[in-house]
């Protein structure tokens, strides 16, 4: 699977987070809900993902996609027969505009607790402000945070315990997840990834000095992992559309348990950030 026609649009768009055009409108069309695999359910939209963990103690819930994704994401999770204010913890994976637009209005309607990195603590409470990328260009609502959780933590609720897994880079504190379940008496390893992505940015940058370390870290990090089914803040990124299709089609069979696609993604996404890290110090370097 190639990203490479998915990175462009998101290296050169100008609106990149903003629901401005109609590009942004087609990433927030409304998914029906559905069962994943165990307790894991769907409930974003055609690009901008977000995951319900159900347990008896009460949800958790990852990503909140844009403003304007908040209310798509109450729905669904009503349609899946859940309760709005049993959702207990709210998480993200990458404190921009189109993963943490629709935090303030979740966190009103749930009372939930959010628990965010130290590093995208600080952008979340700003409401985006000073990316080191992209500056006040993408405004969101701010959100206070409950809990700052770190690299290998265990967050547990009910029967579930999600590992936390610091992946910095695309955002100063992007963050992915790790949860085993259960199914059909067989167990999987599931991650929830945040990105690998850098769309428009500047090697090196002055705002964030150790952004190539990180990525190298995340990278790293990444490749030992080996997960059942690979999940993501973008839809793109683990071919979500591509696979509801075929769920739809057998049911008895779940697309989502597959590893090609998770080697896809991390292979092209490293060669794309090593790419565009040469082409800049090429360019550096001949001006000089």
């Amino acid at each position: 699977m190639k990203f490479k026609s998915f990175l462009l649009i998101l290296l050169f768009s100008v609106s990149i987070f903003a629901q401005k055009d109609e590009r942004d409108r087609k990433w927030n069309q409304p998914v029906e809900p559905f069962k994943i695999i165990g307790n894991v359910y769907y409930v974003g939209v055609t690009e901008i993902t977000s995951f319900l963990i159900a347990t008896p103690k009460g949800h958790i819930l990852i990503d909140e996609g844009f403003t304007e994704t908040a209310p798509i994401i109450k729905e669904n999770i009503a349609k899946l027969g859940f309760k709005i204010q049993d959702v207990k913890i709210l998480l993200n994976t990458q404190a921009h505009y189109d993963h943490a637009g629709g935090l303030a209005e979740l966190k009103r309607a749930t009372g939930a607790k959010m628990l965010i990195s130290a590093e995208d603590r600080i952008l979340i409470e700003n409401g985006g402000k000073n990316d080191f990328a992209f500056g006040d260009g993408y405004l969101y609502e701010p959100v206070k945070v409950d809990k700052v959780i770190k690299d290998g933590e265990i967050i547990k609720l009910g029967n579930v315990s999600l590992k936390v897994i610091s992946t910095p880079g695309h955002t100063k504190g992007c963050t992915s997840f790790w949860l085993e379940v259960k199914e059909n008496g067989k167990k999987y390893g599931v991650l929830f990834h945040g990105s690998t992505t850098a769309p428009g940015y500047k090697f090196p940058n002055e705002k964030y000095p150790n952004i190539i370390t990180d990525y190298e870290k995340t990278f790293s990090v990444l490749k030992k992992l080996k997960p059942d089914v690979f999940l993501a803040s973008h839809g793109n990124f683990f071919d979500l559309l591509g696979k509801i299709e075929k769920l739809n089609q057998n049911k008895s069979i779940n697309p989502f348990i597959e590893s090609q696609t998770y080697q896809d993604y991390l292979a092209d996404t490293e060669k794309d950030l090593r790419e565009k890290i040469k082409s800049q110090q090429t360019k550096k370097e001949a001006k000089e």
